[in-house]
């Protein structure tokens, strides 16, 4: 079983994974494929990228929004993630 080394080979993993369910989708759909199955599979996609974007917003607090607040620039970093977390809403 493969096994990600670190942040970023994790993310590009989770972002394969997404890509392989969404070819998968659009076969489907081009092969008139039963719609439960489909919305089933557009799941997966939605579940692999959410699992990605956590991974992302993760790698990203740990790097840019503490390097920000070391320099002083909280307010900016903060504002900036939580721009991101009312677009999830």
């Amino acid at each position: 079983m493969y096994k990600p080394k670190d942040q970023k080979e994790r993310i590009i993993h989770r972002l394969k994974i997404a890509k392989g369910h969404m070819e998968k989708v659009v076969k489907m759909a081009e092969e008139n494929e039963y719609c439960i199955n489909i919305v089933h599979q557009s799941q997966a996609v939605q579940s692999a990228l959410k699992k990605a974007d956590n991974l992302i917003m993760e790698n990203h607090l740990l790097t840019c929004v503490s390097d920000a607040i070391k320099r002083g620039e909280q307010k900016q970093a903060i504002s900036e993630v939580m721009s991101v977390i009312k677009k999830t809403k």
